[in-house]
């Protein structure tokens, strides 16, 4: 599984940093699977309400209200039918992608499992949905979709009577048929609505709508289809005669010569066994999870940064249950919590340069705590201090476990820590490590800009540096210091590239004397800092 997973996330990776090189991360894609699903969600609605003020139910009028539809009225039902068509493919294309590619990343088990298992119906939803819509056109095609379903659904033994004997002839078929599939081609979208509503229920702030950009290129691009290739029918059904040369379109009929060929058994076996194990797939194998963020009372004063800050909503403010004069404290759910460590970054009282007491934040991450942190930092700037040589500048990198192998870049112009999420670094951090002289500069780098792989860890840091979010990097601190470098895993190259540049920038820069404390005493140091804890 893991392999599979590797190799995966390897082409996926791959295929980023070429749309990367075309595309702003914003229109990338890849990126916002989930938005442009919903995108074409919109225009597959819009567009069948259209196409259902012209439709005409009935076994003869429905085949010739859409060619009317598609050929008299091209400019407008023809573009309609072309946009329903192609929003209704591409909605299967990223559903597919994102599956695969949430699955790549490992973002499918441990507290993530409720949204992959809600993730399931809607595959069936999505294909139901279209299905019913193929019948609706009444041509050849819609007759062997009509045929290869019912007989399919009469392999289970739950019918009374056959559903297929219905198509044997054209006596057997009346206008209550595309009745009841005009209520389910409406009912379906309606309850995959519900269920997409269901299934972002544990996400915070979930992309529902493309950047702008993303969202006009795309529906251009599939305006320009529609005027160049229409969606067009096949000839219209004759229950006398068995459909030849169709036209199959995979993107939903992919398994209809499975389904026509292969026994009941194997045939609806293969599809629960596939069901079985995408609703199982979280827990094959059994998945470990980190110890979840923990909460200190003691220094928990109930501010709500943490809850704001949590991608997963894995943080609840509650009533304060230990008497201390504060409304609410923290409370985490582990089941949700993902283990990325932005709450501890988003703590007023993650400080390095508290000293008095114990380095115990209000909350934290049991395996990877603030305290440790700032023992990684202060060791990393000590190599850089036993390396330092004259008139060379030194960069402290800061970089997260889902990204670049930060600790593989460490030389004695570089010293690196590694975090659970670049959203875990609280933003004294960056001041402690210049004010304490432990390198001339520091670098921020984590996951490609745009995937963040706890969605949030880039945009809470730059939010951070720029005062937009607390805690906010104090004013003081030198930007000129300071680099983000957003790359994906492939992109090492490129990362060392941006470290050289900052570098060669640093040695130009003139060290800034409210920030240097190598001659000040460390009496001096600990007051100068105190205002930290």
């Amino acid at each position: 599984m893991n392999r599979l997973r590797a190799a995966l996330r390897t082409a996926f990776e791959r295929l980023e940093v070429l749309l990367d090189a075309a595309f702003p991360p914003a229109w990338n894609p890849l990126y916002h699977l989930g938005g442009l699903g919903f995108f074409f969600y919109w225009i597959v609605a819009v567009s069948g309400v259209y196409l259902f003020i012209f439709f005409d139910t009935g076994i003869t009028a429905a085949f010739a209200s859409v060619e009317r539809l598609t050929h008299d009225q091209w400019y407008a039902g023809g573009v309609m039918r072309s946009l329903h068509r192609y929003a209704s493919d591409g909605m299967v294309v990223v559903m597919v992608l994102h599956l695969v590619r949430e699955f790549s990343l490992d973002r499918y088990r441990g507290a993530r499992w409720f949204t992959w298992v809600t993730g399931v119906p809607i595959l069936w939803l999505v294909f139901l949905s279209g299905i019913t819509g193929y019948w609706l056109v009444w041509d050849t095609l819609a007759q062997y979709v009509a045929v290869v379903s019912t007989e399919w659904l009469d392999r289970l033994p739950i019918f009374g009577l056959s559903i297929a004997r219905n198509f044997l002839s054209s006596a057997t078929l009346d206008d209550r048929f595309f009745t009841l599939m005009i209520f389910l081609h409406i009912a379906l979208p309606l309850v995959l609505l519900l269920v997409l509503w269901i299934h972002l229920q544990r996400v915070k702030r979930p992309e529902i709508n493309p950047a702008r950009g993303l969202a006009a290129g795309m529906f251009l691009t599939m305006l320009a289809l529609s005027l160049v290739k229409p969606a067009t029918s096949h000839g219209p059904a004759d229950l006398g005669a068995v459909p030849a040369d169709l036209g199959l379109d995979w993107f939903y009929l992919g398994l209809y010569p499975l389904f026509e060929s292969w026994p009941g058994v194997a045939s609806w076996g293969m599809v629960l066994v596939l069901t079985l194990i995408l609703v199982a797939l979280p827990w094959l194998p059994p998945f470990r999870a980190a110890p979840a963020a923990v909460v200190d009372l003691a220094n928990c004063n109930g501010c709500t940064r943490c809850a704001l800050d949590c991608p997963y909503e894995a943080i609840q403010m509650m009533r304060r249950s230990d008497g201390r004069p504060f409304e609410a404290e923290a409370v985490v759910d582990p089941d949700r919590c993902v283990r990325c460590g932005i709450c501890a970054g988003a703590c007023p009282t993650s400080m390095p340069f508290r000293r008095a007491s114990a380095l115990i934040p209000g909350i934290d991450l049991p395996e990877l705590t603030v305290a440790t942190l700032r023992e990684r930092v202060d060791a990393a700037g000590a190599e850089l201090r036993a390396a330092r040589r004259a008139g060379a500048p030194q960069v402290m990198l800061f970089g997260c476990h889902p990204g670049i192998d930060v600790t593989a870049l460490r030389n004695e112009a570089v010293g690196a820590v590694s975090l659970a999420c670049i959203g875990q670094l609280p933003p004294s951090f960056i001041d402690y490590v210049l004010s304490r002289d432990l390198a001339d500069g520091v670098a921020l780098t984590g996951c490609a800009e745009g995937e963040c792989r706890h969605r949030f860890g880039i945009d809470w840091t730059e939010a951070r540096l720029e005062g937009r979010r607390d805690p906010h990097l104090r004013k003081r601190v030198p930007r000129e210091r300071l680099e983000t470098i957003w790359v994906g895993r492939p992109e090492t190259g490129r990362l060392r590239d941006a470290l050289d540049a900052f570098l060669a920038r640093l040695g130009e820069v003139e060290a800034p004397k409210a920030l240097r404390r190598a001659a000040v005493p460390p009496s001096r140091q600990l007051e100068a800092g105190a205002d930290h804890g």
